[in-house]
């Protein structure tokens, strides 16, 4: 009976020790901007997502959208993430330059098809702050 339990348990924490995430944030005015990024053993997958909501007088405008999907490493810490629009013929792709102490990230033009009025995902030249 301890054999059998044993095993299961030592594939899931030898699986986990293997794994690496990473979390990023910024806020910036009335935007939050969160990205993950976890890498298992050469493999890269990336979550990215924005949240606005106007603290001006106009409470009304509101966004919250979000992409992810396994990246490709295109050099030295500097990811790409290239997700297909389910409803056009049209690709998203987020690059990603990683730091020490954070992340900027830059998107395509293509974006827009994912996203809704003032969300977007790049980060204008701003670095998210790695959390600790």
């Amino acid at each position: 009976m301890k054999k059998s339990l044993f095993l299961p348990l030592a594939l899931l924490i030898s699986g986990n020790a293997l794994a690496a995430t990473d979390h990023y944030v910024l806020r910036d005015g009335d935007f939050v901007r969160h990205l993950k990024v976890t890498k298992t053993s050469d493999d890269f997958t990336v979550s990215a997502n924005v949240d606005y909501e106007s603290s001006g007088k106009d409470r009304s405008t509101h966004c919250s959208e979000a992409i992810s999907g396994k990246a490709k490493s295109t050099g030295e810490n500097q990811l790409v993430l290239k997700k297909h629009s389910e409803s056009e013929a049209s690709f998203c792709e987020l690059k990603i330059q990683l730091s020490p102490n954070g992340a900027k990230i830059e998107e395509s033009k293509d974006c827009d098809n994912f996203t809704v009025s003032q969300c977007h995902f790049a980060t204008d030249g701003k670095e998210l702050i790695k959390v600790k």
